[in-house]
């Protein structure tokens, strides 16, 4: 997984250096942009103990419940105050419940699940964002926004065999960083990065995408690449670290306004 951080790290530098190119005009932005994505997740590794203090198992809701997929999805609304201000609201609801055999016994919070038996995993990863971003560079083909992201993260796991039932929900607040660039290759064609995240202490979350664009109209446009989620907590109520990539394809709107 370092490997990975590092690989994100090198992509959001070269992000940064974007407003370092010659071309600095700054062109008009649309006002409002509503995205609309989905596509199919799959899991590469999702690791959970809870409680992460000795008394509760480590295991691997992979192994339990294998790689997927299932359905996901998430809508942007991008507020563009000024030339250079924006704001962007996300809201990606995320969630998988399957059933799998253990080959060893689960202990998870306080109660104890059987091997050999069939064993119902619930997964939850609710993700809704608020971020200020800021237009950093606008030339002819290339633009670059840096900035902040207040993520609130709605979580849970829960197991269930035989009329037994545990669970742990996780509400809480992350602050993230914000990169995002664009590259208009051809007059309709573009490619667009786009990170959220931070690691550091217990913890990280890093959510990417990398999509192709398309421009159908002046209002409409169609986008199509690969995003990956990855990160977790490692502290003493909790250790939970998930990897999920995504199949992503998403129509891009620009209301008149």
């Amino acid at each position: 997984m370092s490997h990975t951080i590092r690989s994100l790290a090198a992509i959001a530098a070269l992000v940064t250096l974007i407003p370092l190119l010659p071309v600095e005009v700054v062109a008009q932005v649309p006002k409002v942009v509503v995205e609309l994505e989905g596509g199919p997740a799959w899991q590469s590794y999702n690791d959970v103990e809870i409680p992460n203090d000795g008394s509760a198992t480590r295991f691997s809701l992979y192994d339990l419940v294998g790689a997927g997929p299932w359905p996901a999805g998430r809508l942007y609304v991008t507020w563009n105050v000024g030339e250079r201000h924006g704001l962007r609201l996300l809201v990606a609801p995320f969630s998988l419940t399957e059933t799998g055999v253990p080959n060893r016994d689960i202990r998870f919070v306080g109660r104890t699940y059987r091997a050999g038996q069939p064993l119902e995993a619930t997964y939850t990863f609710n993700s809704y964002r608020l971020s200020y971003r800021y237009l950093a560079h606008s030339g002819d083909r290339t633009r670059a926004w840096v900035g902040l992201t207040a993520k609130v993260r709605d979580a849970t796991i829960a197991l269930r065999q035989n009329g037994i039932s545990s669970r742990k929900d996780d509400l809480g607040f992350v602050p993230l960083l914000h990169l995002s660039g664009e590259w208009r290759f051809e007059s309709d064609w573009r490619m667009v990065l786009d990170v959220d995240g931070l690691a550091g202490g217990p913890g990280r979350a890093i959510d990417a995408a990398l999509k192709l664009g398309y421009e159908l109209s002046r209002r409409w446009a169609m986008q199509a690449g690969y995003r990956m989620v990855e990160g977790g907590a490692d502290v003493k109520a909790v250790y939970t670290f998930a990897w999920l990539h995504y199949a992503a394809l998403s129509v891009v709107w620009t209301p008149p306004v």
